[in-house]
Formats: structure tokens, sequence, C-alpha cells
């Protein structure tokens, strides 16, 4: 028999990340490319069916389905229902169907903090709890919820998934496409240590990253701004401080609303956790309320990094192709 196989995609702010499943949920490549969020859907679809297509002729197998991990209010059979400004265009694209109209096989989407927690649920720290709060820190803050063992969502399909747009600090000017001030998102992604990096320098504060912003200031990331605090600039690891302490205080909302037995971090930003990680547990040790004080809440780093996401939406179409469309063999 030809062995099937899924290809999830996360589809990100700035990378679109592909895992390759078999239909056991075993992985067998991981990868990302560039996910084009500023080109537009129709780019992003365009790319998908590419690496589809290119998939195909690489791999000895039949596809069996495509799981899509998308940011937003996401409709299952649709895709993304609701995402004012943050994808181009992406709002509203019928991009299951399209899929599904190309390559003739089932299509999956969910938000993607829910499918980062889903993976860590089925493979990952989660396996032996009942009680967990996953945040996703990259270009925005996805987030996922699993109480008293079950990964819960309603007919509005947002349940457990707006951690990140929980109001932080109403006073401060930057504004969330949430039409609401001082977000997490606004304050601890990715971007937001990115923009804090760039407004300081653009305010005539010395760093080692400063030649390169004047030149070209898009030219300052997430990446550049870790390397400079790894060659311990000043500017860099002040901001890097302020923002892990917005990140604290986004951890500790979450557990006042959720009280997880665990808080897993995912996204690219942890492959710099060295850098925050121990200065955040203390943050919120200090500011919790929890019962009993003396426990603090674990937070840890998933194994699975940048690609949690992808691979939840793997094994979330795997679960449903065994349970709903019998493409496996009992």
């Amino acid at each position: 028999m030809t062995q099937q196989y899924i290809v999830a995609f996360d589809a990100g702010g700035t990378r679109l990340k592909v895992v390759v499943v078999n239909l056991e949920g075993h992985i067998y490549k991981t990868f990302h490319t560039p996910s084009y969020a500023n080109a537009g859907a129709e780019a992003l679809f365009d790319a998908m069916v590419a690496l589809l297509e290119s998939l195909k002729q690489e791999l000895n197998g039949e596809l069996a389905g495509i799981g899509l991990s998308l940011s937003g209010v996401i409709h299952p059979d649709k895709g993304v229902v609701y995402l004012p400004g943050k994808f181009k265009q992406l709002e509203g694209y019928p991009l299951v169907a399209k899929l599904k109209e190309v390559f003739q096989v089932p299509v999956v989407a969910d938000n993607d903090g829910r499918l980062a927690v889903y993976a860590e649920k089925y493979a990952g720290l989660a396996m032996d709890l009942s009680w967990v709060v996953g945040l996703t820190i990259g270009t925005g803050i996805g987030s996922g919820v699993i109480l008293d063992g079950k990964l819960l969502t309603n007919r509005y399909l947002q349940f457990g998934v707006q951690v990140g747009h929980l109001i932080q600090n109403s006073s401060s000017n930057l504004f969330c496409l949430t039409g609401n001030y001082g977000t997490g998102e606004t304050l601890c992604s990715a971007t937001a240590l990115v923009l804090q990096v760039r407004g300081a320098i653009q305010r005539g504060i010395s760093s080692i990253l400063s030649d390169d912003y004047f030149s070209d200031p898009v030219s300052i990331d997430f990446e550049k701004i870790v390397n400079a605090c790894r060659n311990k600039d000043t500017l860099c690891l002040r901001e890097l401080e302020n923002w892990s302490n917005n990140l604290a205080n986004l951890i500790v909302n979450a557990i006042h609303a959720y009280s997880p037995e665990m808080i897993i971090l995912g996204g690219g930003c942890t492959l710099a956790a060295d850098l925050f990680l121990d200065h955040v547990k203390r943050a919120v040790g200090k500011r919790v309320f929890r019962y009993p004080a003396d426990e603090p809440v674990p937070i840890v780093i998933s194994n699975m990094q940048e690609f949690g996401s992808a691979l939840g939406a793997a094994l979330n179409l795997q679960h449903r192709l065994k349970r709903d469309y019998k493409l496996v063999d009992e």
C-alpha cells in the first residue's frame, strides 16, 4: 500500500513553517520559507500550492490531507473569518476551499495558538497534564488552553486564543488590531521588542546596532537584537529586560485567568530563552496570586519551539482522518 502523508502549514507574519508527517504522526521533515504576508492571501496560496507540488515530487507516497495553522478567528472549514489587517487580504479568503479544489484531499484549519498546545497535549510536554496554557511568542502572541484535559473551543471560535489580546497597560500608546491600547501582543511579541529597540536608537541612544539602523531601519530584527544582547549591548539588554517584564505580566494574567499546572512557551522567540526565561520566572513568582503560595507554576520552553503550531495542525488532521475519513486501515 502506498504510504500516505500529511502536509501542515503554519502561516506566520514572517515565515511559513511546514511539517510533513505520516498517518501515525511520525515526522518526515520540517522546514520554513517566507510567508509573503505583505504580498497578500493569493501569494500565500500560490506558495502553498508550489510547496505541495514540490513535496509530491519529492516524497514517495500519497498526499492524505492538508493542515492549516493560521492567526485570528479561524473556522475549520473556511480559514480566517476575522483578522483585521494583520495578514493582507487573508480575512475571508477561501483558503481551505481552494486547497481542497486543487488537491482533492481533506483540508482543516485552526488557530495557531490552539494548535500549538494541541501538539503539546498529544506529543509534547502536556501529555500527562490536564490544566495547561500555551503561549506562542512570535510576530504576535498566540495562545491555547487545556482545561480538565480538554482543548476547548466554542461557537465563537475564540476560547483560549486571546491571551495576547488581554489589556496590560491601557495608558500605552501602542495600538492593537483589536482596537485597544497596550495589549500583550503590543508589549511582549517579537515585534514589540524590535520596535522598542528601533525607537531607542532613533532617539539617539547608542547601540552596536546604530549604524545598521540608520542605514536600514527595517534590518533591525529580533535575531539581530538577540545577537546584540549576547554581545552585551547595553541598549538591547535594557530593552530586553523591559520586554521580559511585560511578558511576565502577560503570564501572570494567564495564570490568574486559567489556573494552569504549567505554562508552555513556544514560537521563534524561545530560541533566545536563555536570555530572558530566568528573569521572567522570578518576576512571575513575585507577582502571581496563587494557592499554595509556595508552589510556583512551572514555566517551560516547548521542545517543538517554532514548529509547534504546524505539528499541531498535522496531528489535528491526523486524528480527524482516523475518526472521520477512515483513511487508515484499522
